[in-house]
C-alpha cells in the first residue's frame, strides 16, 4: 500500500469530490486512474498558460485608453465622480458630502 502526502487543501478538496460523487476516496482515485489510463485527457486538470502579454495595473489601462479622448470632452467630465458615483451610475439624486 502507498499513502500519499497530500496538502490539507488538497486532501480537503479529494474528499469533498468523493463525497459529491457518493463514493470513498479509494474509489474516486481509482476511477480517476482508469479514466487516465484510457486516456481521457480532461481528467487531468490543464495547467494554466503563462500570459502571453505582461500583466497591466487596472489604472494603466484607464489612463493608456483615455489619452485619444480629446481635451474639449474631458472638460465636460464631472469633478465629482468618485463621491458621487450613485449619481453618475443609477441616476440617484447627489448627496451631501
Amino acid at each position: 500500500m502507498m499513502s500519499l502526502n497530500l496538502r490539507p487543501e488538497t486532501e480537503a478538496r479529494l474528499t469533498a469530490l468523493a463525497a459529491a460523487s457518493s463514493v470513498s476516496v479509494d474509489d474516486y482515485l481509482a476511477a480517476l486512474v482508469e479514466k487516465l489510463s484510457l486516456g481521457d485527457k480532461a481528467a487531468i486538470p490543464a495547467q494554466r498558460q503563462p500570459a502571453s502579454q505582461p500583466m497591466h495595473h487596472i489604472a494603466d489601462i484607464i489612463v493608456e485608453s483615455m489619452k485619444d479622448v480629446p481635451p474639449e470632452i474631458m472638460a465636460t467630465m464631472p469633478t465629482d465622480g468618485a463621491s458621487q458615483h450613485d449619481h453618475y451610475i443609477y441616476g440617484w439624486p447627489k448627496r451631501d458630502v
